[in-house]
């Protein structure tokens, strides 16, 4: 079982996403194209293309193929009759998707344990915790001061050891985390 807290992490730990509503129930885009948003029946919806909405809708008996005036255009589920896991992969595979395609090519990379040159993260925090926040478009020391040590914690890989080097860092700079 799925909680919207879970769905919402998932969502949000995603490059340029941003949360709104759609018929008054949470949605999620990145740079404006929808690709996530529940049901007042706490329905999930996911834009996917059609190879992965077919295995969605196989591997999910009570899911269902998304329709836009007939037309195929993702996967549909209770969002409690999905685990945890496979929602934050069928998550990532909506934003891909819709994401531009040097953003996911990006993500992509960071996923195969690429590392921008721009980097600056100290490496003592560990490579979840480097992937992490490089899955959320954080690269440098000064874009992690832009966050709270909670939204860092918040981050799936970034435990409180990271947080603790990485604040070290940003002493060493004269700088501190936002909040």
């Amino acid at each position: 079982m799925t909680t919207m807290a879970q769905l919402r992490k998932a969502a949000l730990g995603l490059p340029e996403v941003e949360e709104s509503t759609h018929s008054g129930m949470p949605a999620f885009s990145v740079r404006g194209k929808g690709f996530i948003s529940i049901t007042k029946e706490r329905q999930v919806q996911l834009q996917l293309p059609q190879d992965a909405a077919d295995k969605a809708v196989e591997d999910n008996p009570s899911g269902e193929r998304l329709l836009r005036m007939g037309k195929p255009i993702g996967f549909r589920i209770p969002l409690e009759d999905i685990n945890g896991k496979e929602l934050n992969a069928l998550v990532r595979q909506s934003w891909s998707s819709r994401a531009p395609k040097r953003l996911a090519a990006s993500l992509a990379d960071v996923d195969d344990g690429g590392v921008p040159a721009a980097n600056d993260l100290p490496s003592g925090i560990g490579k979840p915790a480097t992937r992490a926040l490089l899955t959320a478009g954080i690269t440098t020391l000064d874009e992690v001061a832009g966050w709270s040590k909670a939204e860092l914690l918040a981050l799936h890989g970034v435990g409180p050891k990271a947080v603790r080097i990485l604040g070290e860092a940003l002493e060493g700079r004269g700088t501190s985390f936002d909040g």
